[in-house]
């Protein structure tokens, strides 16, 4: 529970990182306005905001995310999103049904693409 919970307090810090320090990153993220959580059936995850070209993370759950990643529980939710492999990996859990995904599936699209900056190389 605790390595997911770290997981997700981590990961705004780590896209913030991309979009400094990565101008192709910044381009990607720029006039983009979204908010989503990450959770486990159980409710224990964050929500998440990207705006104005930052990333922001809040304790809790929101009420009005744009989509919603759901994990079985915190051990698959940290071995999913921690995967080398990212695609693959949710690929993997979506047929497992480890992970649920609810909202609009564009902006899921949106965020896989965003999370590819923090692999090396991009």
């Amino acid at each position: 529970m605790l390595k997911f919970k770290f997981l997700l307090w981590m990961m705004p810090r780590l896209l913030q990182r991309a979009i400094d320090t990565k101008p192709a990153c910044a381009h990607y993220v720029s006039g983009k306005t979204l908010e989503f959580q990450i959770q486990t059936i159980g409710k224990i995850g964050r929500y998440f905001r990207v705006e104005d070209g930052k990333v922001k993370s809040f304790a809790g759950l929101t009420t009005t995310p744009k989509f919603t990643l759901t994990f079985r529980n915190a051990d698959r939710g940290f071995k999913i999103l921690s995967a080398k492999d990212g695609k693959e990996a949710f690929l993997a859990a979506l047929h497992d049904e480890d992970l649920v995904i609810s909202g609009d599936f564009v902006e899921v699209l949106w965020f896989q693409g965003f999370t590819e900056f923090l692999q090396p190389g991009k």
